[in-house]
């Protein structure tokens, strides 16, 4: 559906699901599914977007992702003989995506996990540091897994060269075995301890963790004459002295569900982001603890966003605030990404709504109200079924993601909205 002019007017209930984005024409690569992500989109929308693009009339030299996440993108990007430029607050999510998008020489990588394996066995680790070890772990992990973790870590750094990216491909595995050591429920949406949960052994995860990636890496068919970037950096402290993105494709955080920094909180502890992963929520868009000055963001909301955020304001002011702060923050990277585009450039993004307190958070029609304010053209929106994404449709009674399918069903499709820059930088 083709849209301009007040979006208020517009029924976005009656948009159609278009087959075009519901189902990739090959299977999803393995390197895709080397770490767990909440959220991720699937990677066949890449290159649907790029062949969008193309029938369209766009040249496109580079590819831009504000929200890189894991690396869906930028894989993907590199596969199709384009550049690609991204970033993500969460170190974690740049991590990964680092190793998604490099080629890895396989004699090499036997060569770094034999030795790896060899120190690890002969590495050893002291009451000492156990006891000191950060109290957020001890409460995740048993002394064994402390230990054996503790050797694991000590062996990487010691076999690796500090800059060397194959140092972050074994990080990267030793970050995935961590929830599956820990005391942690698996596959929760939630931080939760799972009390009869049966402790896996450092050394075996580790072992299978590498023969999953190395067969990955094996699979994954990049080109050799691309460049990819991706920065660890919040998007709206990233200074840009010129546009260069010709196709941004990306997918906004989804207010008030996730807490990204507290899903990461075990590899931003043992990889040592931060002494304590509640400092990574600082910034982070979408987060309940994103406040700011209630009373000088409502003056910036657009009329979708102001709407929303007072028709929730009477049910759960805490939840108005934090959802205030969140469109405040969207309508400004919708304006930073239309900055960013060359001139004729396209911006794809991919966004759900929600509901919190009986509210509807119409993310899609704030979007797209933000993008026709700062100038984007030849919006159109469309509407996909989601499939393959470590997402739930159940909501709790406050809105919160639920797997329990006793409870409400209020997310199991998503927009995808579109949109041209053809004027200048604001």
């Amino acid at each position: 559906m083709k849209l301009t002019g007040d979006t208020l007017g517009y029924n976005f209930d009656n948009v159609q699901v278009d087959s075009f984005w519901n189902e990739g024409n090959e299977d999803e690569h393995k390197m895709h599914r080397i770490h767990t992500y909440p959220a991720k989109f699937p990677a066949f929308i890449t290159t649907k977007a790029i062949n969008y693009s193309k029938d369209n009339g766009l040249k496109i030299k580079t590819i831009g992702d504000i929200f890189c996440g894991c690396g869906t993108t930028s894989y993907e990007a590199r596969r199709n003989g384009i550049d690609f430029w991204g970033c993500d607050i969460n170190p974690v999510a740049t991590l990964i995506a680092e190793v998604k998008s490099k080629k890895y020489c396989e004699e090499t990588l036997n060569s770094y996990f034999e030795q790896i394996i060899i120190n690890f066995d002969s590495i050893k680790t002291s009451d000492e540091e156990i006891e000191n070890i950060n109290e957020r772990i001890k409460f995740w992990f048993c002394n064994e897994q402390i230990r054996d973790l503790l050797r694991l870590k000590k062996s990487i750094y010691y076999t690796i060269p500090v800059r060397s990216h194959y140092r972050k491909f074994f990080l990267c595995a030793f970050s995935n075995i961590l929830k599956k050591t820990s005391n942690w429920l698996l596959k929760s949406i939630k931080p939760q301890r799972d009390p009869n949960k049966i402790h896996y052994g450092v050394k075996k995860s580790f072992q299978d963790q590498f023969k999953l990636m190395q067969i990955a890496n094996r699979e994954s068919d990049l080109s050799r004459g691309t460049r990819v970037k991706i920065e660890t950096v919040n998007f709206l402290e990233r200074k840009f002295r010129r546009p260069f993105v010709d196709l941004l494709i990306t997918s906004p955080p989804y207010v008030t569900s996730y807490e990204y920094a507290d899903l990461h909180q075990l590899s931003t502890l043992w990889l040592d982001y931060s002494e304590d992963f509640k400092s990574l929520r600082k910034g982070t868009i979408g987060s309940e603890f994103n406040f700011s000055d209630f009373k000088n963001d409502v003056k910036y909301l657009n009329n979708i966003g102001e709407r929303i955020v007072f028709q929730l304001y009477n049910f759960d002011k805490s939840k108005a605030k934090a959802v205030a702060r969140y469109y405040i923050d969207i309508q400004n990277c919708i304006c930073k990404s239309y900055n960013i585009l060359n001139k004729g450039g396209m911006a794809l993004f991919v966004i759900g709504n929600t509901e919190l307190r009986g509210v509807k958070i119409d993310n899609a029609r704030h979007l797209v109200e933000s993008m026709i304010t700062v100038g984007f053209s030849d919006i159109d929106i469309v509407r996909r079924n989601i499939s393959n994404k470590f997402l739930t449709p159940y909501r709790d009674d406050i809105g919160r993601f639920t797997t329990d399918r006793n409870s409400r069903i209020v997310y199991a499709e998503e927009f995808i909205v579109m949109g041209r820059k053809y004027g200048k930088c604001l």
